[in-house]
């Protein structure tokens, strides 16, 4: 089963854009995207600050059924690879 995470984030060097996260069979893809007439392009390697938010966003899923806690436990081993 593919999760997917999405928000936007704004950096001083590169201004706002969306990060795209998709996970989907133990691999997890991280895509970005600067405005609406872009292609989404690979994003990495992603910041502890993206990995804290993607946390936060899988965590706030859980307790409405959205994922599983064996899928947060999922996320959270692929940040340690």
């Amino acid at each position: 089963m593919s999760i997917e995470f999405g928000w936007w984030t704004t950096r001083t060097e590169t201004g706002k854009f969306q990060i795209n996260v998709n996970i989907h069979g133990g691999n997890i893809t991280w895509l970005r995207k600067q405005g609406h007439n872009s292609s989404w392009e690979e994003y990495g390697p992603p910041t502890d600050e993206d990995w804290e938010k993607l946390l936060y966003e899988a965590e706030r899923r859980v307790p409405r059924r959205l994922i599983s806690p064996k899928q947060l436990e999922d996320i959270k081993k692929l940040r340690g690879q």
